[in-house]
């Protein structure tokens, strides 16, 4: 994003004052009745207005014909006949065929005209009510997870030392520095201002290569030799930055009003000041809309190898790379600011693209991405929005990604507009810790770039 703060509060989520008030009772109904609740509720994005039932009981229970209402008895959806929710099961129902989810509303499960469980809410989902634990526990804003056990992760410490310094020196990039990605001894960073940087090793931090034109940074164009990409994030494949340096833009900011939710290839291999994209992939149609400047903010490359058992939406069935022919061998995951989700393509060489996933962060804006091939897992940034906090996510049995940390910021990190994050690979393991990167937006204190570590 190349705005700060003072914008990004005004278009922000209004944050949780109170978890929603659950609310259950009735008359006594059938013993199988009372092992089925509401666990799920989501009134917002791309699976806006949908319920989930769990089955907290030892036996399966027959919910055919029961009934699903909002706050308005008028409002009724009828699960349908030959429905049976299994012992410790779980199932969503998207209702909005029958009635809409407000901010402020309830989720009303009927057997005949006993009333089985209830919830209420006074603000939107962002992006899921979720009981935790499920069945039993409140309800919590949570990533989204229907049909599968909620996500009640809750953060904890940040794993690696609490002591962050700077790393560049002062007032080098100034504003706006966003997306970050480490290739050994170099470190790319993209800046919003249509710019690509080459950095290089200076003692612990990092300093402008000063050699083939990268001085300055070199100015970004689109594949027509036009425009000023507002870049957010950077990240390269298996073949390395031999293969082409990717990066994710969300409008041309000669056209600032307009979104434009791209991926672009860049050449880096020249001597030249300006960079022209060999490849735009322009991802907009496919998305649900945004603000212009709340688009993609961080994208990362993960390997095919990595993705083995993964559910790909697009078809249903597992995802096979072969059936998309030449596409750099991995799946590129792009996440979004205004929304919080993140979506997995397969961009081929062709310029054709496939979204094969959609995940939710269970945070209401993305600003980084980063795979940890060490670790197998992806790393979910969020920056002063959420207080600097960070998730981990790995690829599940069930074949799609989930929550498995929840990190706070390090304890000697302010609250900065951190819209980067890098992690160094595992050769530079020392005493079980790694170094880790931060750039900053807003370039506090004449600094955009900063340490820490994460145990190895």
């Amino acid at each position: 994003m190349s705005e700060s703060r003072a914008r990004r509060s005004a278009v922000g989520l209004v944050a949780v004052s109170a978890l929603a008030a659950l609310l259950t009772g009735g008359p006594a109904h059938a013993a199988a009745g009372d092992t089925v609740r509401v666990n799920e509720v989501v009134t917002t994005g791309d699976v806006n207005d949908s319920i989930e039932l769990y089955n907290t009981g030892s036996a399966a229970v027959d919910v055919s014909g029961w009934v699903l209402k909002d706050n308005q008895d008028s409002s009724q959806y009828t699960i349908p006949g030959g429905t049976t929710l299994a012992a410790g099961g779980f199932k969503a129902f998207d209702v909005h065929s029958s009635f809409g989810l407000g901010s402020s509303d309830s989720a009303r499960l009927y057997h005949g005209s006993t009333l089985v469980d209830s919830v209420s809410w006074t603000q939107h989902s962002n992006p899921s009510w979720s009981r935790c634990p499920d069945g039993t526990g409140a309800f919590i804003q949570a990533p989204l997870s229907l049909g599968a056990p909620n996500s009640c992760a809750t953060p904890v410490a940040w794993p690696g030392s609490g002591t962050v310094t700077t790393a560049d020196g002062s007032n080098v990039f100034g504003e706006d520095l966003s997306g970050l990605y480490q290739e050994g001894g170099v470190l790319w960073a993209a800046q919003n201002s249509g710019k690509l940087w080459r950095l290089v090793r200076n003692g612990a931090g990092w300093k402008p290569d000063t050699t083939s034109g990268w001085t300055s940074g070199k100015t970004l164009r689109y594949p027509n030799g036009s425009g000023t990409p507002d870049d957010e994030g950077v990240t390269l494949t298996g073949a390395g930055s031999a293969g082409g340096v990717y990066v994710s833009t969300e409008r041309n900011t000669d056209a600032s009003g307009t979104s434009r939710t791209s991926v672009l290839r860049y050449d880096v291999s020249g001597t030249g000041t300006t960079l022209t994209a060999t490849r735009e992939w322009n991802l907009t149609a496919d998305l649900p809309p945004v603000g212009a400047n709340l688009g993609f903010e961080g994208i990362t490359w993960i390997p095919d190898s990595a993705l083995a058992g993964l559910v790909d939406s697009s078809t249903g069935a597992t995802y096979d790379p072969s059936r998309y022919g030449s596409h750099t061998g991995g799946v590129f995951f792009v996440g979004v600011e205004g929304t919080g989700m993140i979506y997995g393509y397969v961009l081929q060489d062709s310029g054709a693209f496939t979204r094969v996933t959609s995940v939710s962060s269970g945070m209401p804006a993305v600003m980084e991405l980063q795979w940890e091939p060490q670790a197998s897992r992806l790393w979910v940034v969020c920056d002063d929005t959420c207080s600097g906090q960070h998730r981990t996510m790995k690829l599940t049995a069930a074949g799609s990604f989930a929550v498995t940390a929840v990190y706070n910021r390090p304890s000697g990190m302010p609250n900065y507009n951190n819209e980067g994050f890098s992690l160094s690979g595992a050769d530079e393991c020392v005493s079980g810790s790694k170094p880790v990167y931060w750039s900053d937006d807003t370039n506090d204190s004449g600094h955009a770039l900063r340490r820490g570590t994460i145990t190895c």
